[in-house]
């Protein structure tokens, strides 16, 4: 959970918003990490 906390913290400002649509597909905290990975790409 920190780790991802610490990605967030580093994300831009439209995948800030991206981030903030996606939430609403997620069913736990795996999803985000998946979301996360995906970003850095």
């Amino acid at each position: 959970m920190r780790n991802s906390l610490l990605q967030i913290n580093t994300l831009s400002i439209t995948q800030l918003e991206l981030l903030g649509e996606a939430l609403l597909d997620f069913s736990n905290l795996s999803d985000l990490e998946v979301w996360l990975t995906q970003q850095e790409q």
